[in-house]
């Protein structure tokens, strides 16, 4: 039986966990918070003390943790109890240069790595239908492929080269997350104006306009009821990224730049646990 190892089980490596236990894989999971880790137990998932002793034997080894210095932080020590031939596939968001400094740390530990950011939030993440955007070595496909049909309900190879995969990534982001930002926009300008928020969602629904994100975010800012599925300062995290990459690139980060100062006041008024969708009280302030 394949082995497993889940580094992070914050809103988004518990549901993973356990979507790999269910395929019957074997799995041990490590959370720096020990608490968030220990109802995996229940759920027939070994629940380790250290990350080395979540590692130790495992085939293919997942993070999934806040940042690249918080998973550089993790894989130091955890590198050299890794087993020979074991794979590691770094899943958190951490932008290009984090991805290229923790390919580095690999290669210095001579551990093969891939790239692959997952796309999704809490639900998709606990039943298994994430979208895995990976990069790396195609003799490593058939080691990582259980793993990731396991997480996700479909992968995508973007190249051999890891921060390829990162790169489709923060694309992907720039658009969820603008378009979170602009529905939040409208909710509160309706507001403003003294209409019924509900109106916006109505007039959309269905048409070339609509889209299920804009009515699952729009119906809890409305609501004004945010449990995190993508918590707001993974969204301040991940916006100043994608600024960096369109800066790298060479092309105008004005609206990320201020998507970023959006989600950067909302953490500032305390509503960093929350959903990304608590913006919307910034734009209501």
């Amino acid at each position: 039986m394949t082995r497993v190892a889940v580094l992070g089980t914050g809103i988004m490596g518990a549901g993973m966990a356990r979507s790999l236990a269910r395929a019957g894989l074997d799995v041990a999971a490590w959370n720096r918070n020990a608490e968030k880790a220990r109802p995996l137990a229940d759920d027939g998932i070994t629940v380790a003390e250290k990350p080395e002793e979540a590692v130790a034997g495992a085939s293919v080894v997942i993070t999934m943790l806040f940042d690249a210095p918080s998973v550089a932080a993790v894989m130091t020590g955890a590198l050299d109890a890794m087993a020979e031939g074991a794979v590691w596939a770094q899943t958190s968001t951490v932008g290009i240069d984090g991805t290229a400094e923790l390919a580095e740390l690999a290669r210095a530990h001579g551990v093969a790595f891939v790239d692959a950011p997952v796309m999704g939030t809490r639900q998709p993440a606990e039943t298994g239908k994430l979208t895995v955007l990976a990069a790396g070595p195609t003799d490593l496909r058939a080691t990582v492929a259980p793993v990731f049909d396991a997480i996700g309900a479909k992968t995508v190879w973007v190249g051999e080269e890891p921060g390829a995969a990162h790169k489709l990534k923060l694309v992907a982001n720039a658009w969820v997350l603008s378009v979170v930002a602009g529905t939040a926009q409208s909710i509160a300008l309706a507001e403003g104006l003294g209409l019924d928020p509900q109106l916006f969602l109505d007039t959309i629904a269905g048409g070339a306009m609509d889209a299920p994100y804009v009515q699952l975010k729009g119906r809890a800012m409305i609501a004004g009821d945010y449990p995190p599925a993508f918590a707001l300062d993974g969204a301040f995290k991940d916006s100043g990224l994608i600024g960096d990459a369109l800066r790298a690139a060479g092309a105008d980060n004005r609206l990320m730049t201020a998507v970023n100062a959006l989600f950067a006041d909302a953490v500032a008024a305390g509503r960093d646990g929350e959903d990304m969708a608590a913006v919307a009280e910034v734009f209501r302030r």
